[in-house]
């Protein structure tokens, strides 16, 4: 029998861990320019091998131990996380988590209409769907292998259809989509989707981030006043990541995650593991710690996972977004190995 920590960590900055994001795979069946280029492949990238995927049962005692440490919401992805074999039915066995306030998965959406009743049956909430531009020539350029928009929102209908909750989110980069934040913003008010910009982040090493492809969550504001009333909404918790914003008259939300130029790090309740079972404190880490290694090691019983979870999370010190001026050039992490 196991036991929740006597003290449920605080990293060194005084943050719980309260959500965990899983990648299941990194594998993806799109290019997205911004997070799994096809320029990766050039410089050596190669997926990983069956056998170095991190096993769902293995994953299911690391969330556990996660869940005894306080993590309250659980976000699986990817890569794009419907690639993974044995998907429903791992859901289906977090359901022996009731501690789990929230369950989502981030996708890209184009194997949606095959999984969503699946999904909603195994006990998922909500699917937040990449879609970054309506315009097929935009998105298809985006996306780096020519999909249209059309099967991502067939996949929206059907996750729609089955119940689950929805968010869409679109990364916004200058000369890029910018010329779809109002199309977007249109779109999915009249289908009462809720709508999260993102601002273009430096994950990675090879999405050629530059500040000056930046679109400002404050300009994006600008940009949507000139069609839209609307009131900011004040935050329901510590850790929310995204500035919500309500229009005024359909009561609607929309979300601005600003990571460049207001940096949220001080309330970041966030973990990541990859999909090989190595856990990384952040989205811009370089280097992560062999969990799952650990697990198949040195780890006989649950007290023991639990208290190298609670260590490892109270070692924690990351504020990247914050520093960035001062941090200097390093290789990161790629966003598709640990989820966006």
């Amino acid at each position: 029998m196991t036991s929740t920590p006597s003290r449920q960590p605080l990293d060194t900055l005084g943050r719980p861990v309260r959500d965990l994001r899983v990648s299941l795979t990194d594998r993806c069946n799109l290019r997205c320019t911004y997070c799994m280029p096809a320029e990766v492949f050039d410089h050596g990238h190669t997926f990983l091998r069956k056998d170095q995927l991190m096993r769902l049962s293995e994953l299911d005692r690391i969330i556990g131990a996660f869940v005894r440490c306080g993590v309250r919401k659980l976000r699986i992805t990817g890569g794009e996380p419907l690639l993974r074999a044995g998907l429903v039915k791992f859901l289906h066995g977090l359901r022996r988590f009731p501690e789990l306030e929230d369950l989502a998965m981030t996708t890209n959406g184009l194997l949606l209409p095959g999984f969503a009743s699946q999904l909603a049956a195994a006990g998922l909430h909500r699917v937040t769907v990449s879609l970054d531009a309506l315009d097929p020539e935009v998105f298809g350029l985006m996306n780096g292998r020519g999909q249209h928009p059309e099967r991502v929102l067939a996949g929206i209908e059907a996750a729609r259809a089955a119940g689950l909750g929805i968010k869409i989110n679109m990364v916004v980069q200058r000369g890029v989509n910018d010329g779809q934040i109002l199309p977007m913003a249109k779109y999915c008010k009249s289908k009462g989707l809720v709508l999260r910009f993102i601002e273009f982040m430096d994950v990675g090493n090879f999405n050629h981030w530059d500040p000056s492809r930046v679109i400002s969550g404050q300009e994006i504001l600008a940009i949507l006043t000139r069609e839209f009333d609307f009131d900011p909404v004040p935050p329901t918790c510590r850790g929310e990541v995204a500035q919500r914003f309500r229009y005024r008259d359909t009561g609607l939300e929309f979300g601005l995650i600003t990571s460049i130029s207001a940096p949220f790090c001080r309330d970041c309740t966030r973990a990541r593991l990859s999909a090989d079972g190595r856990l990384f404190h952040c989205l811009f880490a370089s280097e992560g710690y062999d969990l799952v290694g650990a697990l198949r090691t040195k780890l006989p019983d649950e007290e023991s996972l639990d208290r190298l979870v609670a260590d490892l999370w109270s070692r924690r010190a990351d504020r990247y977004s914050e520093i960035r001026s001062q941090a200097g050039s390093f290789p990161k992490v790629e966003m598709s190995f640990i989820g966006g």
